[in-house]
C-alpha cells in the first residue's frame, strides 16, 4: 500500500504543530495483526501456533471480573458405587455450581485447543493476542512472567492486560475512513501462541522502514550492552541483508516498523513482529520527528557512514563537468542504528518496576487467584471497610 510522502520542507520544522505522519488506515492496522503477517513469514518466525476466537471468548475476555474455568472438568465421581462414603449424588448441587461458574463452556472447542497447542509447543508457552502481548499483567503470574503452562495461566493475563483491553477496545483509534470502504472492517480476532525459548533481550531490534527503505535501528532493551558497538556494523549489516531480500518487497505496506531478533553467533535473523508507521509505536531511542524528516539521501550522510565507494564508469572523464548525480550513484544510504550508551540516561537502572501503572494489591492478585468466589467476598469485604471508614469519618466531623 503507497502512502503519501511526510517529508518536510526545508526549514518547516519549527512551525509544526502535529507530528507529519501519513494517514493511518485500518488496513495499515490490520496489516501488522500477527494472523495477517505470520503465514507468509512463517519460516522466519519463532514457532508459534494461533487459534481463531469466537465472539463468546471475546466477550469472556471483555467481561468484568476473573473467572477462570475449573481445572479439573471431567465429570465428578467422587467415588465407587459400593464405598457409601462420597457419591456424585451427595456432590451434584456442587458440580452443578461448577458448571454454571465455567465460562468455557460457551466457548469448549477453543478452551481445548489451547490445551492441545500447549502440548504440541512442549507444555509452555507465551500468549499474544493479534497485535499485543500482555506483558503488563505479569504481576499477576505465578512466575512473574508471560510462561503458561495451563489455559487459566493464559486467560488470567489476557484479562489482566490493559494492552489486550486496547487491542480488543482500540484497536482502530486514529484512523482514517478509506476511500474504498466506509464501513468497519471486522477484526478477526486470534490467539497466538508462542512457544517459549528464552531471548537475550541484548540482541533485540527495532527497525523502521520509511517508503521500503530501511532508515533506522536501535535496541529494544534499553540497557548499556558494550559488545553491541564493537560488533555494531556486523548486526547492521545482517539486518539489512534480512530486510532486503526478506520483507522490503513482500510486506503489503511501505512504511512500518519490525522487530527482530539476532542470536549468537549473530548470522540469522528472527522476525518477531510487526508495528505500524504510526504514533502510537513506540520509537525508542528515536524521536518521531527525527524519523519523518530523516533524509535517505546518501549525499547528506557523513562520509565516515557510508559503505560505498564512488566509481566512475568506463569511458567517463574525470573533471568539474561531470554530472553530480553520476558522481553518487554507487553510494549507498547506511540506517541510523542508535545503541544506549554507557552515560545515557537510558542505562541507569530505575527503582520503579517496568508497567507498574499496571499493577494492582496483592489482595486482589490472591482473591483473583483463589476464583470467582474469593474476588467477590474481597470486593463484599473492601466495601464494608469503605463504608466503616465514612461512618467513621463522619462522626469525627460531627464531634468536632
Amino acid at each position: 500500500m503507497e502512502e503519501p510522502s511526510a517529508t518536510l520542507p526545508q526549514g518547516s520544522q519549527d512551525a509544526l504543530t502535529e507530528l507529519p505522519f501519513p494517514p493511518l488506515t485500518k488496513s495499515h492496522i490490520l496489516n501488522c495483526s500477527y494472523h495477517s503477517w505470520h503465514p507468509r513469514y512463517r519460516s522466519i518466525t519463532p514457532k508459534a501456533r494461533l487459534i481463531p476466537l469466537s465472539d463468546a471468548f471475546i466477550s469472556y475476555l471483555r467481561g468484568d471480573g476473573i473467572v477462570l474455568p475449573p481445572e479439573n472438568t471431567d465429570n465428578p465421581v467422587w467415588s465407587d458405587s459400593d464405598s457409601g462414603i462420597f457419591s456424585g449424588a451427595d456432590n451434584a448441587s456442587e458440580a452443578e455450581e461448577e458448571e454454571e461458574e465455567d465460562p468455557s463452556l460457551l466457548w469448549r472447542d477453543i478452551h481445548e485447543s489451547i490445551q492441545q497447542m500447549i502440548q504440541e509447543l512442549g507444555g509452555k508457552v507465551v500468549p499474544k493476542l493479534n497485535w499485543s502481548a500482555p506483558k503488563d499483567a505479569t504481576w499477576i503470574a505465578a512466575t512473574n512472567s508471560m510462561e503458561c503452562r495451563t489455559p487459566n495461566d493464559i486467560y488470567l493475563l489476557l484479562k489482566s492486560s490493559d494492552f489486550v483491553t486496547h487491542d480488543l477496545e482500540h484497536a482502530f483509534d486514529d484512523c482514517v475512513e478509506e476511500t474504498t470502504s466506509k464501513d468497519s472492517p471486522e477484526i478477526p480476532y486470534h490467539l497466538v501462541l508462542r512457544k517459549q525459548i528464552t531471548l537475550n533481550p541484548s540482541v533485540e531490534f527495532r527497525c523502521f522502514v520509511r517508503r521500503r527503505k530501511l532508515i533506522a535501528l536501535c535496541q529494544r532493551d534499553l540497557n548499556y550492552f558494550e559488545f553491541l558497538f564493537k560488533m555494531q556494523d556486523q548486526l547492521r549489516d545482517t539486518i539489512q541483508d534480512f530486510f532486503d531480500t526478506r520483507i522490503r518487497d513482500t510486506f503489503p505496506d511501505e512504511s512500518f516498523t519490525f522487530d527482530v531478533y539476532v542470536p549468537p553467533p549473530h548470522k540469522r535473523v528472527w522476525l518477531i513482529d510487526f508495528n505500524p508507521w504510526a504514533q502510537r509505536t513506540d520509537p525508542l531511542l528515536f524521536s518521531w520527528l527525527e524519523l519523518l524528516t530523516l533524509s535517505d539521501d546518501p549525499r547528506d550522510q557523513p562520509s565516515e557512514a557510508r559503505s560505498g565507494v564512488s566509481e566512475l564508469a568506463p569511458g567517463d572523464d574525470l573533471n568539474e563537468d561531470q554530472p553530480a548525480e553520476s558522481e553518487t550513484e554507487s553510494l549507498e544510504f547506511i540506517p541510523e542504528f542508535r545503541l544506549v550508551r554507557r552515560d545515557d540516561p537510558e542505562a541507569y537502572g530505575f527503582t520503579t518496576p517496568q508497567y507498574s501503572a499496571h499493577k494492582l494489591p496483592r489482595d486482589v492478585v490472591d482473591a483473583s487467584r483463589a476464583g470467582g468466589g474469593n474476588l467477590r467476598e474481597f470486593a463484599t469485604q473492601w466495601k464494608e471497610a469503605l463504608a466503616k471508614q465514612q461512618q467513621a469519618d463522619e462522626e469525627d466531623s460531627s464531634e468536632e
